[in-house]
């Protein structure tokens, strides 16, 4: 049975050398969501001008359900120009302010908060008091067993410890990197020692069912109670990794919610992760029409 996932924070358009992509980790989430067969939501707001009636094109194109994206009056479309290293690393400006700066909380959103199996949402469109606290309303308007997925994401300065304690406290599953543990840790005036012992710290800190470390193209561990699970990770050409840790992340929301064990979770996860790692842009179009198709290349 499909699923109803939820990405809800920011859409944005990634102003690559390459030209605009549609992005912003949690519609770049949802449409992984969607590939992989459950029921991908975008929960995010855009300006009504040119970009945002593009990007709901787009998104609808896609595939994705774009009934409860919101649109602003004021506010432009969010863009961000990205630089890419020579290793394909991305390299952000976000600008501001845009119209996910001023997501509204509504009975429309009330209503799908209800319904979903899972949310997933991050720091970036934190960085508004509006957004933050429609998104705060969201989290506690689910049903008690709603999956609530932090993936933290964090970029520029948009981050503080409030935010970072805040969400994790809201949440059940924590993904995270491996540059962003020893910051958070610090923000949280935790000690870190090494990786594993910090994510049980986080996970009794917090209450946490999963804490997930991505460790870029080494892999990732993911901890759940006693149960630990580490992944080498998947060798590709890397393209750009413009979205892949939010394929990651879709990755391994649709396999935990699907009843998956440790470590399937964590091989679908890198999977999907390396596949939108050698593909130009955060929402790739599947070889042959297929996600499995280009998923076995891979293999």
């Amino acid at each position: 049975m499909k699923k109803k996932v939820v990405g809800l924070g920011e859409v944005l358009w990634d102003l690559l050398p390459s030209g605009a992509s549609l992005g912003g980790a949690p519609a770049n989430f949802a449409y992984i969501t969607t590939l992989m067969g459950d029921q991908g939501v975008v929960a995010s707001r855009v300006g009504q001008d040119s970009r945002g009636i593009e990007a709901l094109r787009r998104m609808e194109e896609l595939g994705l359900n774009i009934d409860h994206v919101q649109t602003d009056r004021t506010h432009p479309t969010g863009t961000v120009n990205v630089e890419l290293d020579g290793n394909g690393l991305a390299r952000y400006e976000i600008l501001q302010p845009v119209a996910w700066d001023s997501l509204e909380w509504t009975e429309d959103w009330q209503k799908l908060a209800r319904q979903a199996d899972a949310v997933c949402f991050g720091s970036l469109a934190q960085r508004s008091e509006t957004s933050r606290t429609s998104i705060r309303k969201f989290l506690s308007a689910t049903a008690l067993d709603t999956l609530k997925v932090f993936d933290v994401n964090l970029r520029q300065s948009y981050y503080c410890e409030d935010v970072l304690a805040d969400s994790m406290r809201l949440s059940n599953i924590v993904k995270l990197n491996d540059q962003e543990l020893p910051k958070i840790m610090e923000l949280c005036k935790l000690a870190h020692k090494d990786d594993l012992s910090s994510a049980k710290k986080l996970i009794e800190q917090f209450e946490l069912r999963v804490v997930c470390l991505t460790r870029g193209n080494q892999g990732s561990l993911l901890v759940r109670g006693r149960d630990v699970s580490e992944h080498p990770g998947f060798k590709v050409r890397v393209a750009d990794t413009v979205g892949s840790g939010d394929a990651f992340t879709a990755g391994l929301v649709h396999e935990y919610l699907h009843g998956a064990s440790l470590n399937l979770m964590n091989e679908v996860a890198n999977l999907v992760g390396a596949w939108v790692a050698s593909e130009v842009g955060a929402m790739p179009t599947p070889k042959r029409g297929a996600l499995e198709h280009s998923l076995a290349e891979i293999r």
